[in-house]
């Protein structure tokens, strides 16, 4: 927000007639117009009535908004433009930037235009303007809404603490255990300063009972603190077990809710990382690491005073290299943050790119690409392996000077008590005593120097978690989302969309299809085709217009309401590594036997399962490597009719089909999409045979709609696609035989 009330403070403070009202759209100009030249400090701005343009302070443009046709987002070589169209056909450059502003850019002249056509400006600037980091200037990460260098981490630690409150009795007891433990650990010294004094170099022979006294006393101090230790162990297991289920539940329930542009910004590794790996570190530490940097400090503190009390001098001496070594960590703290990040990322993309060589172990397979795979993996897991020996080389020359530094008052100790000892002034008690409390504060004193180590990581940790945890839902439910019983009616109004803002999927939309209609949707790749069917599930909102079910807006519909009554087959099936029965019943848990069984048999699955080792009970492996890809699209297809929707899509449902199942599984359809609506893809147009309707997409319009004889005789794109594909028909002797039957259902 500041930087949109910077741009537009200066626009005013650079001309007087300019108010901040009347700014509708600032844009950054920070490179010439002209090619090659260095950065410039400017302004665009889209303003009421007119558009202007600042470089360097003075006014380069000033054009009413009545002479412009168009705004145009343009890609240059390592730059973006932001352009403008005369209606007499003069075209003028308005701002140029790095591909940083590339989003920015696109989607602010997006709008710009839509406001020339008297349309109300909607659009989050402050959003894509705030993609780079204020303090450091980096942009930040895809779907990230801070930067990772410059993030105050401490909200994090204040946040992941309201998480941990509902177990915060745990937590209290632990630390009470730990400060507890920490003092009893104190005792042992002084019972054995009692022991060598007293007994061991007593003059006077002691009494054995006294003696045993003390041993016992040692003991019973030894087994309380081990005794606590297991009850402290318990109750921080049973907390931070509790807190990382919870963390996992968070993420795992936000990526749900995400649409599937959020998700698809981010790697399958870096989400697996996010709910595993990142949520195990921090159960690490709340298990471990902050219950023992509870009892290191409590330690250190009490042995402090005991020290300061019995000497405050050696006490400095001591605790002299501290601060010196604090201030170091404090120095190197940015610096190994930014390492431990560049690590966590490596092995984000290392599991990233072994999820993709397992989930495509057949493509691997097929084409011979194992030693390239292997490369391929050997290659990221190399940096991985680069960056971490880089970081624990650091470690390693970093740690041990800090550790000598931290440790040279041992060698004040040995003279300081050598000549106490050598003088008369301290007994053997007290130097073990003395000795062992210097030694007791020593283990605190290390814990503390690998601190920041361990902070890095699990902040790390947790400002990932977060991140995604506070990710914008763009694809969410209304306040008031309503329960609708869907019967089928669909109406486009003139819709647009675009999955990024530099270009519109499809435009201006307008469609109507009613209970029953079966829709066939043709054209050539990249059409909009599957962007289409992708709104009518609400996986993303539209830009422009809207969709409606039954006169309803779709997102005044709840998305559950709404998706369990639409039955999809996607062109990529996806089974689950479960039986073939689960996979089926994945639609409808709560199915009869009978009513899977039947399912599958309406879809032609039946016969081919009952073949199976296990029939219904059989294991089809990850994503059904176990069957052919016609048997797996029978089982998705029997699993979208399981779910008896009012609304079926299907996806080039039969593409994997051979002619004669093809046939069957039409003939079933047909049966079925008598009373339901039901929207069809399809490249083989044999497959529409049945379609009320068949809409074909051209360069993401409806170019022509109608039945199959009406869009015969009128000779334009669809006649083009029937004949190319039955002259396709006719060049493949495999396909002669069917060519017949193929083109006269075309």
């Amino acid at each position: 927000m500041e930087k949109r009330q910077s741009l537009t403070g200066r626009l005013a403070a650079l001309d007087s007639s300019i108010r901040e009202e009347d700014v509708l759209l600032p844009l950054p100009h920070l490179l010439s117009a002209e090619i090659g030249r260095e950065s410039v400090d400017g302004i665009a701005a889209l303003l009421k009535e007119r558009t202007v343009v600042f470089v360097n302070g003075e006014k380069q443009l000033d054009i009413p908004n009545e002479e412009i046709e168009e705004f145009v987002f343009r890609m240059g070589i390592g730059c973006v433009f932001a352009d403008c169209r005369l209606k007499n056909g003069e075209h003028r450059i308005l701002a140029r930037a790095d591909m940083k502003y590339k989003d920015l850019y696109a989607a602010a002249l997006k709008q710009m235009s839509r406001y020339l056509k008297g349309e109300k400006i909607r659009y989050d600037y402050e959003e894509d303007l705030d993609r780079v980091c204020p303090k450091c200037g980096r942009p930040f990460r895809p779907g990230a809404t801070f930067c990772d260098h410059c993030v105050d981490k401490r909200k994090y630690l204040a946040r992941l603490w309201e998480i941990a409150k509902p177990y915060r009795f745990y937590i209290y007891a632990s630390v009470f255990l730990y400060i507890f433990i920490a003092i009893v650990n104190l005792v042992p010294p002084y019972l054995n300063r009692i022991l060598v004094d007293e007994y061991i170099q007593a003059e006077t022979k002691p009494l054995w009972q006294q003696f045993l006294l003390v041993i016992l006393s040692i003991l019973g101090v030894n087994l309380i603190t081990r005794l606590l230790s297991m009850v402290r162990s318990l109750t921080l297991i049973e907390a931070g077990n509790n807190v990382v289920v919870k963390l996992r539940e968070m993420v795992f329930g936000k990526i749900q809710m995400l649409s599937i542009s959020r998700i698809s910004k981010r790697t399958a590794g870096e989400l697996i990382n996010r709910v595993s790996s990142d949520t195990s570190t921090v159960q690490q530490f709340l298990t471990r690491e902050l219950g023992t940097t509870v009892e290191q400090l409590i330690t250190f503190l009490a042995v402090s005073v005991i020290l300061f009390v019995y000497d405050w001098k050696l006490a400095l001496l001591i605790l002299l290299p501290m601060p010196v070594v604090m201030f170091l960590h404090r120095r190197f703290w940015r610096y190994t943050h930014r390492r431990y990040n560049r690590q966590w990322t490596l092995n984000a993309k290392a599991n990233t790119v072994l999820h993709d060589i397992f989930s495509g172990i057949r493509v691997v397979k097929a084409f011979g690409m194992e030693k390239r795979e292997e490369a391929r993996y050997d290659e990221i897991i190399a940096a991985e392996r680069d960056t971490s020996i880089s970081n624990e080389r650091f470690w390693a020359l970093l740690f041990p000077p800090l550790n000598f530094l931290m440790g040279i008052g041992e060698f004040f100790l040995l003279y300081y008590v050598g000549s106490r000892i050598l003088g008369g002034e301290m007994t053997l008690g007290e130097m073990s005593q003395f000795s062992a409390y210097v030694s007791i504060i020593y283990g605190p004193l290390r814990w503390m120097s690998n601190i920041p180590r361990m902070l890095v990581r699990v902040m790390t940790s947790i400002v990932k978690i977060f991140d995604v945890v506070d990710e914008n839902i763009d694809v969410s439910d209304a306040e008031n989302a309503k329960e609708l019983d869907i019967r089928g009616d669909i109406t486009f109004e003139n819709v647009s969309f675009g999955y990024d803002n530099t270009a519109n999927v499809l435009k201006n939309i307008n469609l109507e299809i009613h209970p029953g209609d079966f829709i066939g949707i043709v054209g050539k790749s990249g059409v909009g085709k599957s962007t289409l069917i992708n709104l009518v599930m609400r996986l993303y909102d539209v830009d422009e217009g809207s969709i409606k079910i039954d006169g309803t807006d779709l997102r005044e519909i709840s998305q559950n309401s709404l998706r369990s009554q639409i039955g999809v087959v996607l062109q990529e099936t996806f089974l689950f590594a479960g039986t073939v029965y689960d996979n089926i019943a994945y639609a409808k848990p709560d199915a009869t036997r009978d009513e899977v069984m039947n399912a599958a048999k309406i879809a032609g699955a039946h016969p081919f399962i009952m073949k199976l080792p296990d029939a219904y009970n059989t294991k089809v492996g990850e994503n059904g490597h176990t069957l052919s890809g016609g048997e797996r699209q029978r089982v998705a297809i029997a699993r979208a009719l399981l779910h008896d929707p009012r609304i079926l899509i299907l996806d080039e449902a039969t593409a994997s089909l051979d002619t004669e199942t093809e046939k069957q599984i039409q003939d079933s359809l047909q049966k079925l999409t008598a009373d339901r609506t039901t929207l069809a893809i399809a490249h083989r147009l044999s497959t529409l045979r049945n379609a009320t309707k068949i809409l074909v997409l051209d360069k993401g319009t409806v170019a022509e709609m109608g039945t199959h004889e009406e869009l015969m005789k009128k000779q334009g794109i669809y006649f083009g696609l029937v004949m190319a594909q039955r002259q396709m028909s006719r060049m493949s002797p495999k396909n002669t035989a069917n060519t017949e039957e193929n083109t006269s259902a075309s």
